[in-house]
């Protein structure tokens, strides 16, 4: 391998394929963040375009997967439920959201959906914050993968540090933005 240094950045060669390497310093001289836009860098852009395409249409069937769900919550759980489960105390909401994040845990996305139902709810904005931080977080759910592949103790440290910290950013969150 030859290391070919331009002011660009370096490249890696084989010794037997020096064309490439050449003909990649060679279209890119003193043209500098310009090529990336030019007609001849399509793939590039292409491939980022159709990446993106394809995350959007996995995406797509666990949002309206969620929104199902929530109308089927809505409808099945009366609105004084909500009242029950959440007092409306300072650390009693944020501890009782960071539990249900940490159990359901999931795909960012879809918390900030299940947030927002909360929050039209009634619920608080403690424990709407202390949920979507934890959900991201702790995960229980895959604790025991989590313990296999970095050990239990790591586990373990990394699932109640991120609980704990979802119910202080939880406060701290609302006592900056002045929400109830």
């Amino acid at each position: 391998m030859v290391r070919i240094t331009h002011n660009r950045g370096s490249l890696f060669c084989r010794k037997t394929s020096m064309a490439p390497c050449n003909k990649f310093f060679a279209d890119r001289q003193g043209k500098g963040d310009k090529n990336l836009f030019k007609k001849g860098n399509g793939d590039a852009q292409k491939q980022a375009f159709l990446s993106t395409i394809r995350a959007f249409k996995k995406s797509i069937p666990i949002l309206i997967g969620v929104l199902m769900l929530l109308a089927l919550a809505d409808a099945l759980i009366p609105k004084e439920a909500y009242s029950l489960a959440f007092p409306k105390k300072w650390f009693i909401d944020p501890f009782i959201g960071a539990v249900l994040g940490s159990i359901s845990g999931g795909n960012p996305i879809t918390s900030y959906v299940i947030g927002g139902e909360l929050r039209q709810e009634g619920v608080s904005m403690l424990a709407v914050t202390a949920f979507i931080v934890s959900w991201v977080t702790v995960g229980i759910i895959q604790l025991p993968a989590e313990m296999l592949m970095l050990g239990k103790r790591f586990a373990i440290a990394r699932n109640a540090v991120g609980f704990f910290t979802s119910i202080i950013i939880a406060i701290l969150t609302v006592l900056t933005i002045g929400a109830k």
